[in-house]
C-alpha cells in the first residue's frame, strides 16, 4: 500500500518541492506524494533549474499553502520537513501520522554569490535532498517502516 506522505517547508519555492520531485521520481509508485509551505511564493528558478539536470521539469508547479491543506483534512502517514528546525517545530499537527520526520536544510534563499555559485550550492541542497529521499525509498521496502527510520528523523511520533 502507498504511503501519503507531504513535504513541508517555509515558502515551498524550492527544498519541498525538490524532495516532492525527486521522491516521485524514484518512489514511483510506492508514494503519493504533495508539498506545501507556510508562505506561498513562486518556485525558484535555481529549483527549477537544477531539477531538469534531474530530468525532472517542475516549471509548471505552484506553491501549496500548508493552512489550505490542513483546513481541508488531508491525511498522510508521514510529515517530512525539509526546513531548519526552529521552523520545523511550528508545523500543525496532521491527524493519523505514522510519524512526523525532520530533515535539516539550508534555505536557498539565503545563499550568496554569483549565480554560478548558487547554482552550485544548489546542487549540494539537491543532492542531500536526494540521499535522504534515496534512504527513505530504501526503508520502505518491507514491513515496519516506521520502526526503522532513524531515530534523528522523528519529531513526533
Amino acid at each position: 500500500m502507498a504511503k501519503k506522505v507531504l513535504f513541508l517547508c517555509t515558502h515551498n519555492s524550492a527544498r519541498s518541492q525538490i524532495a516532492e520531485a525527486l521522491l516521485k521520481k524514484y518512489g514511483e509508485d510506492r508514494f503519493i506524494v504533495e508539498s506545501a509551505g507556510f508562505q506561498g511564493d513562486k518556485i525558484l528558478p535555481l529549483a527549477i533549474n537544477v531539477l531538469a539536470e534531474e530530468g525532472i521539469d517542475i516549471s509548471d508547479k505552484k506553491p501549496n499553502d500548508i493552512f489550505e491543506f490542513f483546513k481541508q483534512g488531508r491525511q498522510y502517514n508521514y510529515v517530512i520537513t525539509v526546513c531548519d528546525s526552529a521552523r520545523a517545530k511550528q508545523c500543525p499537527i496532521f491527524p493519523g501520522l505514522d510519524a512526523r520526520i525532520h530533515w535539516d536544510f539550508d534555505d536557498p534563499r539565503d545563499f550568496t554569490g554569483d549565480e554560478i555559485q548558487k547554482m552550485a550550492q544548489m546542487r549540494i541542497l539537491k543532492d542531500g535532498i536526494k540521499e535522504e529521499v534515496l534512504r527513505l525509498i530504501e526503508l520502505h521496502e518491507g514491513e515496519g517502516l516506521k520502526e526503522r527510520l532513524p531515530k534523528h528523523w522523528i519529531l513526533q511520533q
